[in-house]
């Protein structure tokens, strides 16, 4: 036991303690026992430390082989006991809860294998099997096989496989651009100064087509040639054009990709 304890004859761990008075090196009656209980007790109560179940027992344990033996050594009878022979019984003691421990292990082995010979009881053995001429054989993977065959699956492994080709003859390309939508928007809008989104994009089919058609609008309108108004909430989109006769440079447009 790592506890220490500290008396006037003596100062060190606890077992040592009782080993050393075992050999008859401290005397135990000269041995005050009373301020090792007190520091074990207030090591005990303090919040600050932790004590392991086993090393009180342990202290437990020992505390009483020597206050045992001091009480012996205070009351001496006629046939004093020796106190090796004390010491040995201890020792005896302690091996007979090791094969305690030891016999429990096997009683509950003993039970597990019962429960396994309970369980394979309730099975019952097949009193039937395969007819003594019948062979069991794996089928012949090269039966029929030719020299020939292997050499054929031999080059198919080999030569290169064509790549896969995707049609795309059905995809419909949309090359409509902004700036293209701008310039025709530029020519429109002057002839008709005033008018909403939606009858300016009614013969549009596509979505993209609309999208392009919104976003010229906002370009013209960055570029001070077109007014946007909405009367109301979710309402018709107001497009009055402002420009005059106007050119439009289409390099100052940006670029939308995608």
């Amino acid at each position: 036991m790592t506890y220490v304890v500290t008396t006037p004859s003596f100062s060190g761990p606890l077992d040592l303690l009782v080993q050393i008075v075992a050999r008859h090196e401290i005397d135990i009656l000269d041995l005050a026992l009373a301020p090792v209980v007190d520091d074990f007790v207030a090591h005990l109560v303090d919040p600050a430390s932790r004590i392991d179940p086993n090393d009180l027992s342990e202290f437990l344990l020992l505390a009483a082989i020597l206050v045992e033996l001091k009480s012996r050594q205070l009351l001496p009878s006629a046939d004093e006991p020796d106190l090796d022979e004390e010491l040995v019984g201890w020792d005896e003691r302690d091996v007979l809860l090791a094969r305690l421990l030891e016999l429990r292990t096997y009683a509950a082995a003993a039970d597990h294998l019962y429960g396994l010979l309970a369980r394979a009881e309730r099975s019952v053995r097949r009193q039937r099997g395969l007819d003594d001429g019948f062979v069991a054989a794996p089928p012949d993977l090269l039966a029929g096989v030719r020299p020939a065959d292997l050499a054929r699956a031999f080059l198919r492994a080999l030569e290169e496989k064509p790549s896969a080709l995707i049609a795309l003859d059905h995809v419909t390309v949309d090359a409509v651009t902004v700036a293209e939508t701008v310039a025709v928007l530029a020519e429109r809008l002057p002839g008709q100064p005033h008018q909403s989104f939606r009858e300016l994009t009614r013969g549009l089919g596509t979505r993209i087509e609309l999208i392009v058609h919104f976003l010229a609008l906002l370009e013209l309108c960055k570029l001070g040639l077109v007014d946007l108004g909405q009367g109301r909430t979710f309402g018709d989109l107001d497009v009055t054009w402002i420009g005059g006769a106007s050119s439009v440079d289409l390099g100052r447009i940006d670029v939308y990709e995608g």
